[in-house]
């Protein structure tokens, strides 16, 4: 079945260090068009790394 547009959606937070997707979280898509980018601890690396947002699968 299709799934319905609603203006939050569900994104995934991917390390620019190892490329494993650690995080998830929401974004309104209507207040914000840019992609996401934090500083958040990667447990893989064990140390503070950007993470980008990327879709989930």
């Amino acid at each position: 079945m299709a799934t319905k547009k609603t203006a939050v959606e569900l994104i995934a937070l991917q390390c620019s260090e190892c490329k494993r997707r650690n995080y998830t979280t929401q974004k309104n898509r209507r207040n914000s068009q840019e992609k996401f980018v934090f500083s958040k601890y990667c447990p893989f690396d064990r140390k503070h790394t950007i993470h980008k947002e990327t879709k989930i699968k």
